[in-house]
């Protein structure tokens, strides 16, 4: 039997959501929001984005373990997991599942947001963000000058790791689990 808590759930446009119209949501608005609900906004666009689920939960964990080891006990930069506001630019804030920020960039930190391109930015795909994680979000990390962007599936226990080479991503390969970060 299928409950409404096996429905899949989407990234969906929030609409519903007293505001500026589509298109002119800013950090500004986006931060006056006390609905308890978990939102991004791509190019002035509010996305209402659903709850992660387990095995979602369960990658996000392993991959912030791995990367809090080879990172900031490295003494090399911070890690941060969502949710965490980004201010790509004023009309562009995500939420990241994992995000590192180098110490040359430390500036970017700021109390509760980070304000421009992270270094590193890790989705983990799920059935209801797959699309979103692939389409709007590669450009939007490719535009903002974020230098790598991570691609995780829980299904398939791989990343895809993406590097930004002039504007654009390129592909370093897919990684299983026996794989080695480094």
């Amino acid at each position: 039997m299928t409950t409404t808590s096996d429905t899949i759930s989407m990234v969906t446009r929030a609409d519903h959501v007293p505001g500026p119209g589509q298109g002119h949501w800013t950090y500004n608005h986006y931060a006056a929001l006390d609905d308890g609900q978990r939102y991004e906004i791509i190019n002035g666009v509010l996305f209402m984005t659903p709850s992660p689920s387990g095995p979602h939960q369960d990658a996000v964990l392993r991959l912030s373990h791995y990367l809090l080891m080879y990172v900031e006990f490295a003494d090399l930069g911070k890690v941060r997991v969502a949710p965490f506001d980004v201010e790509l630019a004023p009309d562009m804030v995500v939420q990241p599942d994992v995000l590192v920020v180098l110490k040359a960039n430390f500036d970017k930190i700021k109390h509760k947001r980070i304000v421009g391109a992270p270094d590193l930015v890790v989705e983990v795909s799920s059935p209801g963000t797959v699309k979103h994680d692939w389409r709007e979000k590669f450009d939007t990390y490719a535009r903002a000058g974020v230098s790598e962007y991570w691609l995780a599936d829980p299904a398939t226990r791989s990343v895809e790791i993406f590097a930004l080479e002039g504007g654009t991503y390129h592909s370093l390969g897919t990684f299983s689990e026996q794989a080695k970060l480094r």
